[in-house]
């Protein structure tokens, strides 16, 4: 094994690759055949369908024909169609559509070959590092498959393993791939929006990343440490002793899938209650954590006869940073407010468009597109809905998805799916909204409270509607309390922190008599029945502990005021 030999690659590296496989046609040759040989006859297929007027009948017979091509291709292009799945800039509505069915199981490799594997893995043959070891994998995938064995200690687990040559393959195809890139993209019909070899290097860098177990078992540990505290999570603990980059193993997780409604029922498993774990762990990872599952398809997750929800599979996973964080609570807030120039500038801080692309146009689709999303239509929301109707954006204007939100918008049209497959009524908004007003009117962050002052006030105006909306729609069904936000939001009123909303707050209530208008007894009836008056005061003397004699006594004719005002 020479350095620049494949097998030896644990990192995606396009120039090492390419210095390996550029002289190499005899290697390259048989594959560019197939590959040829086999797209070549989609794109034939589609010319004919031009000539012959015949494009609208045989749409969907093509769509087909590219998740059956891809397949037949091997696990290089089986990950090309998921990642081109959760594309809308890069491919048509219709195909799309059809990819997102797409299947990557594949026939197991020969036992023999997973056994040599363990051994040169791990040292030993599997009967001298486990108890028993089952015959035949009890699953089988593009990337490896998976045994059930018993540790001489007497643990029930699972033995991942990957596929005999693997990234020999998947370097050969990413070569071919980052070749053609640089000079095909100029030919392609699709708003690309950037260098399509960019596209291919971000793919082939989560593939690598992808198949080595190693990094995936200390993913694992990383998401379980994020969900120690969360009694609703399962993630099963690693056996690193019998670890390596190709053969991991991990703790069985005796789980019934999600998609078997009859075993659910049977397991006395309320499906609702499994579906607001699975989106509220979901929002976590990407609001709180930033470190989140990209691929949480119906193998990957299992109910658990407690109730839990147990996670498989940390092969695909992306982390983001705090800017990017924040940018989405900001996406959402001008979602909320339905400003849209705003949430166009949010568009640009996250990369789906470039600062250069003027916004005077794109402003108005977007309204057009996500107008209802989050207003008076939120029952009939879906994520699939609007990423339908925002691909129709992708080929009007110049948007790309970056990488990271590729692997996003996958794990949330996934999760979605896999929601309706248990409750076809489920709307995913019904828990993600209330969640994130929850989130937004506690304000535990610095971060967050500013994203909540960004929602009550506009031009310096405080939008009484707003909170009111909020509110509402946290309280929901959840029986959202608004103590502790009524006392969060008092602390921080009489901060240092807060000296600004002090500021606005007080013209806020003073411009135009508008402490004695209906809002603010709106917004008392409104909460009423979760606070009393009292223990508003209770918490503002609280916050006033520390501050002189004279500030308490600016705020008594306030409260004075606000008494004869809400009648209490």
């Amino acid at each position: 094994m020479t350095a620049t030999d494949p097998s030896s690659f644990r990192a995606y590296d396009a120039e090492a690759i390419a210095q390996y496989f550029r002289w190499r046609l005899w290697t390259l040759g048989w594959r560019v055949f197939q590959i040829l040989w086999w797209l070549g006859s989609f794109a034939l297929g589609l010319q004919l369908d031009r000539w012959f007027k015949r494009e609208t009948i045989n749409r969907q017979r093509r769509a087909i024909q590219l998740r059956t091509i891809l397949t037949n291709l091997g696990p290089t292009f089986i990950k090309v169609g998921q990642a081109l799945s959760t594309r809308p800039d890069l491919v048509r509505k219709d195909f799309l559509e059809e990819l997102t069915k797409l299947q990557d199981q594949l026939p197991p490799f020969p036992n023999a070959e997973a056994r040599a594997i363990i051994a040169a893995e791990l040292d030993y043959p599997p009967e001298e590092i486990f108890q028993s070891f089952s015959p035949a994998p009890v699953a089988a995938a593009s990337l490896g498959q998976v045994y059930k064995a018993q540790l001489m200690s007497g643990e029930i687990v699972a033995v991942k393993v990957q596929r005999p040559n693997l990234r020999p393959i998947l370097s050969r195809d990413l070569y071919l791939m980052h070749w053609a890139s640089g000079w095909l993209a100029r030919f392609l019909p699709l708003n690309l929006g950037h260098d399509l070899t960019l596209i291919v290097e971000e793919f082939g860098t989560k593939l690598f990343e992808e198949i080595d177990y190693l990094n995936e078992g200390r993913n694992a540990e990383r998401f379980a440490a994020n969900f120690k505290s969360d009694p609703t999570i399962k993630v099963p603990a690693i056996c690193w002793p019998y670890c390596s980059h190709r053969v991991l193993t991990l703790e069985w997780i005796d789980g019934y899938k999600l998609t078997n409604a009859a075993q659910l029922e049977g397991a006395n498993l309320d499906p609702d209650q499994l579906i607001e774990v699975g989106v509220i762990s979901g929002l976590r990872q990407l609001l709180e954590f930033g470190f989140f599952h990209a691929d949480p398809h119906p193998g990957n997750l299992f109910a658990m006869a407690d109730g839990r929800m147990a996670y498989i599979d940390f092969g695909m996973m992306d982390q983001l940073d705090q800017l990017t964080k924040e940018t989405l609570v900001d996406a959402v807030v001008h979602l909320i407010n339905h400003d849209f120039e705003q949430l166009g500038k949010a568009f640009v801080k996250l990369g789906f468009l470039t600062p250069d692309t003027d916004l005077d146009p794109i402003i108005p689709a977007l309204q057009r597109v996500l107008g209802d999303a989050l207003g008076a239509k939120v029952k009939d929301f879906n994520f699939k809905t609007i990423t339908d109707q925002f691909s129709e954006l992708m080929y009007e204007y110049p948007f790309r998805v970056p990488a990271k939100f590729a692997l996003i918008i996958r794990s949330l049209v996934t999760q979605e799916g896999l929601a309706l497959s248990l409750n076809s009524d489920f709307k995913i908004v019904d828990v993600a909204y209330p969640y994130v007003a929850r989130r937004l009117l506690l304000g535990e962050t610095p971060a967050l409270r500013q994203r909540l002052l960004e929602v009550l006030f506009k031009d310096g105006q405080l939008q009484w509607q707003r909170l009111e909306n909020m509110l509402t729609i946290a309280r929901g069904e959840t029986g959202f309390n608004v103590i502790p936000t009524a006392e969060v939001g008092i602390r921080y009123l009489f901060s240092e922190e807060g000296r600004h909303l002090r500021q606005m707050l007080i013209l806020a209530l003073t411009e135009n008599d508008r402490l004695h208008t209906e809002e603010v007894q709106r917004l008392w009836t409104l909460v009423k029945d979760d606070i009393t008056f009292d223990r508003v005061l209770e918490a503002a003397w609280g916050a006033l502990a520390g501050y002189s004699l004279e500030r308490a006594e600016q705020v008594v004719p306030v409260v004075g005021d606000l008494r004869q005002v809400l009648k209490v």
